[in-house]
């Protein structure tokens, strides 16, 4: 599979020396994409706290860092420039796994600090079932965890793959203590295949809508991003669909481009949609003052103006038609209960 969300290599902003390739000089003989690398991250912490208020979530946890599915406009790219590496085709291919990711976790979950109180996500910056998820299950080995302490945890993803894990998000979700986020771009295959080249295709994640929701477990679904001119105007179809397959409850976000996600996103316009290109970057300026990105908190997920008030409207109408809500019901942290530490015995207070 050679299809990637993007060949640019854009300049690493921590980096003092950067090379360039000119047309005499070849790197490799073959023009197909480099193969994904996989590298052990030997983190010592697994949970984050976010103070975001936009952010309904205070506690993450990431099984990866960089993220395969090559989702051109994913703000998250940055991030990987503080490991050396660029937030262009470096990010799809070059990914660093938590093996030990459960082991943090339980750790986490046994401290004295912790009341079980609030529901953790999974995971808030990449995705938790990324193609590599299939073979690593790390983030099953996550799910165990909470299963074994009743944590109440939501997952938001874009792979149908979160479906593998139905046995043990049922258990979970048998004393509302789980919840799924699905996030849909498009309903056009083909848009799909190159905004998000190695995600599930759409049928496959109204499909898993479906499956979710048979095995008792809320859907919400988020159409994310939303951006001017090359998905708006898929939002009444896709909230039907979601809402038809199962979905409960609905929410947007605006594209967002900090740092070098900006060239990135602009490089695959010019790939893709060159005859859009401009008009699409001059709407996303008249959503964030007059710039392609706008990092305050208030506006940075939804924009202001006139076409964030019409989607915000829009989004009203349509739920109140199709029965969805704006949020996920809260979950049930009532039934918490401190797992085993790593040498097998409960934790003594």
């Amino acid at each position: 599979m050679n299809l990637r969300g993007t060949e640019f290599q854009p300049k690493n902003r921590f980096e003092k020396i950067d090379l360039t390739v000119d047309e005499y000089c070849s790197v490799e003989d073959s023009n197909d994409s480099p193969r994904t690398e996989f590298y052990w991250d030997d983190t010592q912490s697994i949970v984050t706290q976010n103070k975001s208020p936009d952010i309904p979530f205070r506690y993450s946890l990431n099984p990866y860092r960089g993220c395969e599915h090559g989702c051109a406009y994913c703000y998250a790219r940055t991030s990987h420039e503080y490991l050396g590496w660029n937030a262009g085709l470096d990010f799809e291919s070059k990914i660093l796994v938590k093996s030990n990711a459960a082991s943090l976790f339980r750790d986490w979950l046994v401290r004295p600090a912790w009341s079980g109180q609030e529901h953790v996500m999974l995971s808030g910056v990449t995705d938790p079932y990324q193609p590599i998820e299939r073979k690593l299950r790390v983030t099953r080995s996550l799910l165990e965890v909470c299963v074994e302490a009743r944590q109440a945890v939501s997952i938001i993803t874009k792979n149908a793959l979160v479906t593998r894990d139905l046995d043990l998000l049922c258990q979970l979700a048998s004393c509302r203590a789980a919840s799924v986020t699905l996030s849909i771009t498009s309903l056009d295959k083909s848009l799909a295949r190159v905004l998000e080249p190695r995600c599930t295709v759409p049928e496959g994640k109204l499909k898993a809508i479906e499956q979710l929701k048979e095995a008792g477990i809320p859907v919400h679904v988020n159409i994310a991003p939303i951006i001017p001119g090359v998905n708006d105007f898929e939002i009444p179809t896709i909230l039907e669909a979601a809402a038809n397959a199962g979905a409960t409850s609905a929410s947007w976000i605006l594209v967002r481009l900090p740092g070098s996600v900006e060239p990135v996103f602009t490089d695959w316009l010019e790939r893709h949609l060159p005859n859009k290109k401009t008009m699409v970057l001059n709407r996303i300026r008249e959503l964030r003052g007059g710039k392609l990105h706008d990092p305050r908190f208030g506006t940075r997920m939804r924009g202001e103006g006139f076409f964030s008030d019409e989607w915000s409207q829009l989004f009203r109408v349509l739920r109140r038609k199709l029965h969805l809500t704006e949020s996920p019901a809260p979950l049930n942290t009532a039934e918490f209960r401190r797992p085993r530490t790593g040498d097998g015995q409960l934790f003594l207070f």
